[in-house]
């Protein structure tokens, strides 16, 4: 007969059927160590090895004094290109073009916060730009920023500097994390970047470190029609 199996094994697997079924999505928050615990009847030890080794492993991120949360897909750098939607539209021989929909400083709700690994409340720069390429919206940047990094971030003129290429100057990349969604336009989407209802888009969330903070965390949608992904990598680059 086989042996019974240690209970933060089973804990493991519990975990891990809830990530890979979708019922906890990338970033979403796990339950806390004392849930956990009191849901299974375990000791805290035993729940605190299992959310240790999930996230030794890479498949939770834990963020002391904020909480666990599934960890979303990584790429460094020299992997995954971040680059400049204007160099883009550029490169394609249009025009680009900038509307600043917001530009403030807001109190971070939970989610944005731990993405920071701040508390709930803590004070973010937020704007939300439309990027167009000779006229045809190509990309909606939600963006939030730590002030830490890039103190003056609310005073730039995006019309003439855009958020990219001013983190790049005051805030040298150190490591980026990104992850590609397909989705669907709902209403407000869809009147903001020009298609119909339920049109298809791709969604990039990338979160960009700066100096060992978490600089920036943005969110860029694009009409699937008007804009694909690429990239390169070099074995060995570092």
């Amino acid at each position: 007969m086989n042996p019974p199996r240690p209970h933060y094994l089973k804990l493991k697997q519990y975990i891990l059927r809830h990530i890979t079924s979708g019922h906890w999505p990338q970033q979403s928050r796990v339950p806390s160590e004392h849930d956990l615990a009191r849901q299974f009847g375990l000791a805290r030890m035993t729940v605190n090895r299992a959310l240790r080794e999930l996230a030794d492993s890479g498949v939770l991120e834990r963020i002391r004094g904020v909480g666990t949360f599934v960890a979303g897909a990584r790429s460094e750098p020299a992997m995954f290109d971040v680059r400049s939607i204007r160099d883009e539209i550029l490169a394609r021989g249009r025009t680009h073009t900038v509307q600043v929909q917001v530009c403030e400083r807001v109190p971070a709700r939970r989610i944005i916060a731990a993405m920071f690994g701040l508390a709930a409340g803590s004070g973010l720069f937020h704007t939300r730009l439309l990027h167009r390429a000779s006229g045809k919206p190509l990309q909606l940047e939600d963006r939030f920023v730590n002030p830490a990094c890039a103190p003056d971030y609310l005073d730039v003129d995006f019309y003439n500097e855009i958020p990219h290429q001013h983190l790049m100057r005051v805030a040298p990349l150190a490591r980026a994390e990104h992850l590609i969604q397909a989705s669907s336009a709902n209403r407000r989407l869809a009147a903001q970047l020009e298609v119909p209802q339920g049109a298809p888009l791709l969604v990039l969330t990338r979160r960009t470190w700066s100096r060992g903070r978490v600089a920036s965390y943005v969110r860029l949608t694009h009409p699937a029609s008007r804009y694909r992904f690429s990239g390169s990598f070099e074995v060995g680059a570092q």
